[in-house]
Formats: structure tokens, C-alpha cells, sequence
């Protein structure tokens, strides 16, 4: 059995560590550097770190900031925000990423996972997906809709279909987040994560929501996930990763033991 994976998320706007709710009203609250290192020293599993305004400004991921957060960690980091092709991909792992999370621009251009693949391995490929609830409908058979451009464009895609189109083009793995949750701290969207989870045949990471130890119990058992995303949790010290760590443990979960 693996071990169930926490991994911190670092959304950056400006060269800055941001958050928000539900992908609106963010503020400023660090220097993603320093963050990552912290992080890193605490005993996170993996860091995540995501440009979150390179696809809707159209321009370029700040490879300046990715290049000092892979030289600061020695663990698994994925890199996502403004990638549109290959070239980009190359430049982010070039400056030291080990993985590479495409969204908006794959939604697009489904080819570009297969491209990525091709090209560096499934295992460095990870679909950012951004889903939000909208009942069954027409076109969204399982009632959760992709959107991009950070939460801004509604694409008429049902998630489910998405997610096992992107495993067969060749993605590695899933970063789900749960745009009605995001932010919240009033825990994961358990019936969306499981619904992924049992649906595709690679790793799914659950993101939005954490906001107690037991939201990230809830998601890994319930909600079927290998991995949970946290953020706000342990960036304004509710919790430290030693903390819930020990709780994921002492009820049974499988967990890199660091604390």
C-alpha cells in the first residue's frame, strides 16, 4: 500500500505566496521561498506551486521564482500557470521542477498532454483540472463542469469525461480542485474527488477545502484520494504539517512519517 501524500500548495501573483476563496479576493501573505523552505523542513511531502494569473495576463511562469524554490527543496515539485507547449514545459523542469501541471492551456489543446508525455514521461505530466457544481445538465452528464482562466471561463465540459480523456492521452496524474470549496476551510468535496478517484486509473490529488486534520482523513478514505493539497491550513499556522501528520497516522492512514 503507498503512502497517502500531503502536499502544499503555493498559489503565486506578483512573485508573492497568495490566497483567496472560491479563487477571488486574494491577499498577499508571503514570500514563496521562504514557504517552500519552511515546508520543506517541516515535512511536507511535495510542494505545488502555481502562477495563477500566467493564463489569463497570457503571459509566461515566472521561471526566476520556480528556479529559487527547486534550488531552496529536495522533494518532489510540481509547476503549473502559463504553460502552452512544450518549450515551456522544458524550461520549467529545466529549472528544476520534477513535474508539470497544465490546465487552462490542455483544455484547449488536449494535445499538449500527449505532446508533454511524449516527450518527458507520464510521470511528469499533471492535470491541473478547476471543476465546479452545476447539476446534471445537458453536455455535463455527471453535473460537474470544467472551468478555466482561474475559475473565470465557464467551457461546457463535464469533469469526469475530461479526466479519463486526459489519462488516455497520457497524463500521470490528477490535481482536482473543487472551486465551491476552495478556500472555504469547510473540507474537501468528497463526492467529486471519489467520483474521479474510481473513475480513472491514476493517482488523484484532492485540493480546496482543508481546513482541520480530519477534512484531510475524510478526503483520502471517503473521497478515495492519494494525495491532499492544503494551503490555508498551514499558512496561517492553524496547523503545523507535524500535527497532522500524527493525526492522518494515528488513525490508521499510511503516512511518510517526518515528525
Amino acid at each position: 500500500m503507498l503512502s497517502k501524500r500531503i502536499i502544499v500548495c503555493l498559489d503565486v501573483r506578483d512573485g508573492k505566496t497568495t490566497k483567496g476563496i472560491q479563487f477571488k479576493d486574494n491577499v498577499d501573505i508571503g514570500d514563496p521561498v521562504e514557504m517552500a523552505r519552511l515546508y520543506y523542513e517541516t515535512g511536507v511531502d511535495e510542494i505545488v506551486f502555481y502562477d495563477i494569473t500566467a493564463s489569463y495576463e497570457k503571459r509566461e511562469i515566472m521561471i526566476d521564482v520556480v528556479r529559487r524554490v527547486a534550488e531552496t527543496i529536495f522533494i518532489p515539485f510540481s509547476v503549473g500557470g502559463g504553460i502552452r507547449n512544450v518549450e515551456d514545459m522544458r524550461a520549467v523542469l529545466l529549472a528544476g521542477a520534477e513535474k508539470i501541471s497544465v490546465n487552462s492551456a490542455a483544455v484547449r489543446d488536449p494535445s499538449l498532454i500527449s505532446k508533454g508525455a511524449e516527450a518527458f514521461g507520464s510521470q511528469c505530466i499533471v492535470l491541473g483540472m478547476d471543476v465546479k457544481h452545476v447539476g446534471p445538465r445537458p453536455g455535463i452528464p455527471s453535473g460537474y463542469e470544467i472551468v478555466i482562466n482561474g475559475g473565470r471561463t465557464d467551457m461546457g465540459m463535464d469533469a469526469l469525461e475530461w479526466a479519463r480523456e486526459a489519462e488516455r492521452l497520457g497524463a500521470g496524474e490528477i490535481c482536482l480542485n473543487a472551486i465551491d470549496a476552495d478556500g472555504t476551510r469547510d473540507g474537501y468535496e468528497l463526492r467529486l474527488t471519489a467520483l474521479i478517484s474510481e473513475n480513472v486509473g491514476i493517482p488523484v490529488i484532492a485540493s480546496g477545502g482543508a481546513g482541520k486534520p480530519e477534512h484531510l482523513y475524510d478526503v483520502l478514505t471517503k473521497g478515495k484520494a492519494d494525495a491532499a493539497l492544503i494551503a490555508s491550513m498551514v499558512h496561517y499556522g492553524t496547523y503545523t504539517l507535524g500535527q497532522i501528520k500524527a493525526y492522518l497516522a494515528n488513525r490508521g492512514l499510511k503516512i511518510r512519517q517526518t515528525w
